[in-house]
């Protein structure tokens, strides 16, 4: 019988690539199938005309209706915090990402442009309350909830998240909450307290395939341990949607992207984005190659076929991108299939 590397789970997969790596550096070997690394400062491939960004919205649309009404709200929108190109058409279908605890992280990433500290100030704890009020008041039907990385505080944040859902939710039972989250350092009893408070949908977005981990997220991330939460998660309350997102054009192969794949299904991801990797500044990763919508479609039919929910996946795809559609769609389909 022979064993292959997929059969491997995700720690042995990644000490085996290592051993590889340093054998055939030794040996002065191309490295292992030619696969590229992303790193900073490198060389830029041409921006594709195929890529661009939409305009958001125009007259007599629900865009303007919640552009008008989040600017008399104390709400920080990462919708247009971060120039997300698919505000439009979230905002039109009544979805809405808002971040919470602060706008500094503990963490460095090689792909984010947020501001980076050891010692964040201290969560608001009126936010909670402050958050839900002015929800109830925005007009969304479905909430995305996201935050920086919090290692500084001893749950990395999930209480605060936990008291942010439970009163959004009293407030406005009807709302839809989806929570993008950090992996709370691998803290399961943080995870089962977000998970246990009433959220629809448990985010928390593994960024890259296994091997490009340490060159694209901060050292104490890592592939394993984004696996092992999103599948905690699902194991500590079975109907929660959880959901990861991916960014391409890092240097993977479609192998190793397809390998992704399958390993969230094993750890139960209902929900899955993929998106291009855009070059937030100079000082970050560089672009190694820009992936084309057919290659899109691809993996879109191939999370399809190995059981995905949903997936949302194109250059301009994000994180939250129109979460709130995916998850109806997908109560009406689980509907239609409980009364046949």
């Amino acid at each position: 019988a022979h064993l292959h590397a997929r059969d491997l789970p995700p720690s042995s997969r990644s000490a085996l690539m290592l051993s590889l790596a340093v054998t055939c550096a030794c040996l002065g070997a191309t490295p292992v199938d030619k696969l590229a690394i992303p790193r900073v400062g490198g060389p830029m491939p041409p921006r594709p005309s195929w890529l661009h960004v939409p305009a958001p919205g125009g007259s007599n649309t629900r865009f303007e209706d919640l552009r008008e009404s989040i600017h008399g709200l104390d709400l920080h929108t990462v919708c247009e915090e971060a120039q997300c190109p698919n505000i439009g058409e979230c905002w039109n279908g009544g979805t809405g990402t808002i971040m919470v605890l602060g706008d500094t992280c503990t963490r460095g990433c090689k792909f984010c442009a947020v501001n980076t500290e050891s010692t964040p100030p201290p969560p608001d704890e009126d936010e909670p309350m402050n958050v839900a009020k002015a929800v109830a008041q925005w007009g969304v039907d479905y909430v995305v909830v996201t935050s920086v990385d919090r290692d500084d505080l001893p749950d990395g944040g999930a209480g605060h998240f936990a008291r942010t859902v439970q009163m959004m939710k009293a407030l406005k039972p009807e709302l839809l909450v989806e929570c993008l989250v950090s992996d709370f350092r691998g803290d399961l009893a943080a995870v089962e307290s977000l998970a246990n408070s009433g959220l629809d949908v448990y985010a928390h977005n593994v960024e890259t395939v296994e091997r490009l981990q340490p060159y694209v997220r901060d050292r104490r991330a890592n592939y394993e341990q984004s696996m092992r939460v999103l599948q905690h998660a699902k194991e500590t309350a079975p109907d929660l949607y959880t959901k990861s997102s991916v960014m391409l054009g890092l240097g993977e192969s479609v192998d190793e992207v397809k390998q992704t794949m399958r390993d969230m299904r094993a750890a139960g991801v209902d929900i899955l984005t993929l998106g291009q990797y855009l070059r937030p500044t100079e000082h970050h990763l560089s672009v190694v190659e820009y992936v084309p919508p057919e290659q899109f479609e691809a993996y879109n039919e191939y999370a399809m076929s190995i059981g995905f929910e949903y997936i949302a996946a194109g250059p301009l795809v994000r994180s939250s991108y129109r979460a709130g559609e995916f998850f109806l769609e997908s109560k009406l389909k689980a509907r239609k299939a409980a009364s046949t």
